[in-house]
């Protein structure tokens, strides 16, 4: 008994353990053999690339009329629709939020405050002295970025077609989602409520158009108190801000402020009251979204649309904690472990750890948002495990079958009765079929729809997906 359900379940699973004979390894290995060839040889590269995503989808798609699991894909559709709006609301709040964090402060600030001083950086630097040059060259090679674990994954999502992994595939799509908005969100809470200085202290004056002087909200609640250690101690025992109040030295305060400007810019004067500060803040008509005019900090000379201001933020430039590219690297070498396994998955949490060493070699990160990336990745996806793999309903039917007949089955084996026995087995077989059979022709005409739909509707994503990604 135990052997029989054992054998329906393999029947039914989708993945059924049989269909893992390396191919989705051979081709993961391929595709990123394949793409570094843009740093070896980009002739051949440009050959390659498009060949070998010809012919993946071609593959796929001559899968697509054997595929047998289409009602689960349908019964995860809405789950997978839903997933995808919320990570793409979660993704627009984390954009607004890194370009509010880097221009809450102003340029000035990101140019002149140094970074953190990060051991993980002091090790790395050590063992370039250390460790033979070729594996300091392999250790610094760009061979994997954000783009590829996308496609990875997305190649690990349409292997349910050939049985590599268990069905529903828009069911570990869903979970992907879900589990990456969460991710994103929590990583856009972390960073937005204490403000951490960049690595690379050039990049918000390359990359962002906004004011050098800090804004109003941070001139009041933090610029007077943020290095002198007077002011820090007096703010602490009153917990109330407070502005520049007369004493017997205030000439001797005026004269350094006159010399500060002075040394300055006098486009950058803040106008102090008891605390008050002047707000001259330029606010385009945005709308209904010209509330976030206070977060984005345009410039009239800067982009006129808000969406665009997003669009040009990029990764961000001060610290993010935790690093969204090795969240993201996180999730695809976890679903790769739980769904495929085998040395390739091992392959994948090689290049998750190539990642984590590169952003903090390139001074992307700072080696705490690597390691806290990859806890939290791991712990985010052990929860949403009620998402996928989804309960083997046909398999519970044979099995509550088998509950039933198990007296009979028992006492047929032990009167050496074959026939009963074929019969009793028979019975467990159509308790699933019969339920299998109630599709009328209309349905399977409609469910052909949906695979046709859902296959270039996911091949349009992996398309935007890749080209949105690209460069990082």
């Amino acid at each position: 008994m135990v052997r029989l359900s054992q054998k329906s379940g393999k029947q039914d699973g989708g993945a059924a353990g049989g269909g893992r004979g390396g191919g989705l390894g051979l081709a993961a290995v391929a595709y990123i053999s394949i793409d570094y060839l843009r740093h070896l040889s980009p002739s051949w590269h440009e050959l390659l690339q498009p060949l070998l995503w010809i012919v993946l989808a071609l593959i796929a798609i001559t899968r697509v009329p054997f595929y047998k699991h289409w009602s689960a894909e349908l019964r995860s559709a809405l789950v997978f629709i839903a997933a995808l709006v919320f990570m793409l609301c979660t993704l627009l709040y984390e954009m607004i939020s890194v370009r509010s964090v880097t221009a809450v402060l102003g340029l000035t600030w990101h140019r002149n405050t140094p970074p953190l001083p990060d051991t993980g950086q002091w090790i790395l630097l050590g063992l370039n002295e250390k460790l033979p040059q070729v594996i300091v060259d392999i250790l610094r090679a760009r061979i994997v970025g954000l783009h590829h674990y996308l496609m990875l994954f997305v190649m690990l999502a349409f292997s349910v077609l050939f049985g590599s992994i268990e069905a529903p595939g828009l069911g570990i799509g869903a979970r992907y989602m879900f589990t990456m908005a969460i991710g994103r969100f929590l990583r856009a809470i972390s960073f937005a409520s204490t403000i951490l200085p960049s690595p690379r202290p050039w990049c918000a004056a390359r990359r962002f158009d906004v004011p050098h002087h800090p804004h109003h909200w941070a001139q009041k609640f933090y610029v007077p108190y943020a290095s002198d250690p007077n002011a820090i101690n007096n703010v602490i025992h009153q917990d109330m801000v407070y502005g520049i109040q007369p004493t017997l030295f205030f000439p001797i305060v005026y004269i350094y402020i006159l010399v500060f400007f002075w040394k300055n810019n006098f486009s950058d004067i803040i106008f102090v009251d008891n605390g008050v500060v002047g707000d001259d803040e330029y606010r385009p008509d945005w709308g209904f979204m010209s509330f976030l005019a206070d977060f984005l900090r345009p410039i009239p000379s800067g982009e006129a649309a808000w969406i665009n201001l997003l669009k040009k933020a990029g990764g961000g430039c001060n610290d993010l904690l935790y690093s969204g590219h090795m969240l993201v690297a996180v999730l695809t070498a976890m679903a790769w472990t739980e769904a495929y396994g085998g040395f390739s998955s091992v392959f994948i949490w090689m290049l998750v750890a190539h990642s984590a060493q590169r952003e903090v070699r390139e001074r992307h990160h700072y080696t705490v948002d690597c390691i806290v990336a990859i806890y939290v990745g791991i712990l985010l996806w052990k929860m949403t495990g009620f998402l996928w793999p989804l309960k083997n309903k046909s398999r519970e039917l044979r099995l509550k079958k088998l509950e039933k007949i198990e007296g009979k089955l028992y006492q047929a084996a032990k009167d050496s009765d074959l026939d009963q026995i074929r019969d009793l087995l028979k019975q467990v077989e159509l308790t699933s079929q019969s339920k299998n059979n109630q599709v009328g022709k209309e349905r399977a005409r409609a469910m052909q729809f949906f695979a046709g739909g859902t296959i270039v509707f996911a091949l349009t994503v992996v398309v935007l997906a890749f080209v949105l990604t690209s460069d990082g």
